[in-house]
């Protein structure tokens, strides 16, 4: 009795399932009942997009030699000037006066003196910095406008860097503002060297220079050289000079910066790569590697090894602190902002950099260029105080040194993600040889900090430090490139303010899906369906 109830039950249901669903989608006439159409997609205007590699000088690309010295070829959007590759590599004082001045270069910029051990290089280097700042904010009522630069298209967050002694104003339009800029340059020197850097203060807060994992004395001659006010004597005040000597013998990739309020100046960008080559003859090393990126003139024991070589600085940005220097110019209110309201422990990335840039940015001069069968040096520095876990598709090199020391061969470790803490570097080796382990083949395969934020800008993907390990094959017009969709709204300002979608356009590429309401022979259908599985389903039951 119960099983044929059940049955019944069975029957009923789909009996009021049938009558329900019919009378619901049908109102008089027998007309189906239109579902609310959702409005249609209007793409959002796509503005003209900036040219992508502005003022690229297609003869820079090119290897070439000035004053002897050989500067290799750079397949970058935007290479570096070949002629100021030279001269940081010969030394200011062996360059003709009237190149410095076009390159913006002081003649005691680096000074390249003595070879003491007679094996065909100099041996007494003599470097002048100075402290220049980036979008701040311009003297109220001065015509002469500071330096802006941009990390992608429209945003300027201010800086403070350290630079090679400029000639002359580092002004906005004049020679020496293309060698001021975000990050600090890489400084190269030979291991043995004696080296000597003055730090000329040209900025309106005191600083210092600590040489981190260089080895060097605590004092020279009673004076401090490690470059902690705290402990090691008075920093550079605003017009005034500090020293420091000393002759490293552990070759590495090290690590320098202010350690003045290290909280704020060093995050403000007052830090970059230091790098202390093997000791080789006729190992005359590129001073300054600026802007970072490929080294055009590496040094003998790199060349002896590698086909490439690339610097690769990575940090973190927080608006709040690097907004604050472009509201003022009063250094009052400036010290106030950055050391009193600022709260480093909330500190809150905003923006994510490679060689002070973003994406699309840091494919213009940042590309890691590969050819097939090659290995390539690629020395990593992580100068922000967040985690950095670097992967590149398609490949997984091999950490060959950390913080300056070499790990022993069959200690190395070959993987395709690198955690790198604050401060920290990490030497890697790229074999391009397709093989499925170090190489997954030709391509422009992606290059990333694997914290998904470190991909966006301000919230705004793709962005952030994203770059690309390219294969020559695969660069197209202008070195960028060649497959894949358009990146011409990604070189627009209205991009990363969030006006345009990411994928618009793909519709039209891919065609539109619409959905259509369902018909009352649709909804007839469904219920006989149901009527007669109900039916099969009792005489089951019974």
């Amino acid at each position: 009795m119960k099983k044929g109830f059940s049955g019944l039950m069975v029957v009923f249901t789909c009996v009021l399932f049938f009558v329900s669903g019919a009378f619901a989608h049908s109102t008089g006439g027998g007309d189906v009942q239109e579902f609310e159409k959702a409005p249609a997609t209007q793409n959002a205007e796509v503005p003209v997009p900036e040219e992508k590699c502005p003022n690229a000088n297609d003869s820079w690309r090119q290897a070439q030699s000035f004053y002897g010295v050989q500067v290799d070829e750079s397949q970058q959007c935007m290479p570096d000037n070949p002629k100021l590759v030279a001269a940081v590599t010969e030394g200011t004082n062996n360059v003709p006066m009237m190149d410095l001045m076009d390159l913006g270069l002081s003649e005691d910029a680096v000074r390249k003196g003595e070879d003491l051990d007679g094996d065909g290089d100099p041996d007494v280097i003599n470097i002048t910095l100075e402290v220049q700042e980036i979008n701040g904010r311009s003297p109220s009522g001065s015509s002469v406008e500071g330096i802006s630069q941009e990390i992608a298209p429209g945003i300027r967050p201010g800086f403070w860097v350290f630079a090679p002694k400029t000639r002359g104003m580092a002004t906005e339009g004049a020679s020496a503002s293309s060698i001021v800029r975000s990050p600090s340059p890489t400084i190269r020197v030979e291991e043995s060297d004696r080296v000597n850097i003055k730090l000329e203060n040209t900025h309106y807060f005191p600083h210092t220079i600590h040489f981190h994992g260089v080895d060097h004395d605590f004092e020279v001659n009673g004076n401090g050289n490690d470059g902690v006010p705290q402990v090691n004597g008075e920093p550079a005040m605003p017009g005034g000079t500090q020293e420091y000597s000393f002759s490293p013998e552990q070759p590495g990739s090290m690590f320098y910066h202010c350690h003045v309020q290290p909280n704020t100046h060093v995050l403000m960008g007052l830090q970059g790569m230091f790098s202390v080559e093997e000791e080789r003859d006729n190992n005359t090393v590129q001073t300054f590697n600026i802007g970072g990126g490929k080294v055009r003139n590496p040094s003998e024991a790199v060349e002896q090894e590698y086909d490439n070589e690339y610097d690769m600085i990575y940090r973190g940005l927080d608006k709040e602190l690097h907004n604050k220097i472009k509201k003022s110019n009063d250094p009052r209110v400036i010290a106030e902002g950055v050391n009193k309201e600022y709260d480093v422990t909330e500190r809150n990335p905003d923006y994510y950099l490679l060689n002070g840039k973003s994406f699309p940015y840091t494919v213009r001069e940042s590309q890691v260029v590969v050819e097939e069968n090659e290995t390539t040096k690629m020395r990593v520095l992580n100068t922000g105080s967040e985690g950095l876990s670097l992967h590149p598709h398609g490949h997984k090199p091999t950490a060959t040194h950390y913080d300056g020391v070499e790990v022993d061969e069959e200690a190395r470790i070959q993987r395709d993600v690198f955690d790198v803490s604050a401060a920290q570097r990490v030497d890697l080796e790229i074999n391009s040889t397709e093989d499925g382990l170090n190489s997954y083949g030709p391509g422009a395969w992606f290059m990333h900090n694997h914290k998904e934020e470190a991909v966006t800008t301000d919230g705004i993907a793709p962005g952030g430090d994203v770059t690309l390990l390219t294969y020559k094959s695969y660069q197209g017009e202008e070195n960028l490139p060649q497959k894949g969709v358009s990146w011409d709204q990604f070189f627009t300002e209205k991009y990363y303010e969030g006006e345009i979608p990411m994928w618009q356009g793909l519709s039209d590429k891919y065609g539109n899906i619409e959905v259509q309401p369902a018909s009352t022979s649709t909804v007839v259908l469904i219920g006989l369906m149901g009527l007669i599985l109900g039916a099969l389903g009792a005489m089951v039951v019974v």
